[in-house]
């Protein structure tokens, strides 16, 4: 998910088992001539899409599939809402009550 300007927000939510998740990442014994690779090319293009949109000035937020999507949510919030205040625009409405 992105958030264009003035944000500039990239949300990504990664899966424990093809991105490593050090909490539920797994290790596959069958076949692992062919996962092991493929599950660090994963990674090593996270990190490199990570440091590419920042340098483009993107803030990356990364989420696990295993969290409480109303934080992960609450995050992106709270990161869209003050990068678009640095930025000198408007606040965002919540309109969830209206």
């Amino acid at each position: 998910m992105l958030f264009r300007s003035p944000a500039r927000v990239a949300v990504f939510v990664d899966g424990c088992f093809w991105h490593r998740c050090p909490e539920h990442g797994t290790h596959p014994k069958a076949n692992s001539d062919y996962w092991t690779p493929k599950l660090d090319r994963n990674v090593a293009r996270d990190r490199e899409t990570d440091e590419r949109l920042r340098r483009e000035g993107w803030l990356v937020i990364r989420a696990w599939e295993h969290e409480d999507p109303r934080a992960v949510a609450a995050r992106v919030v709270r990161a869209v809402r003050l990068r678009r205040a640095r930025a000198g625009h408007r606040p965002i409405v919540d309109r969830s009550d209206v």
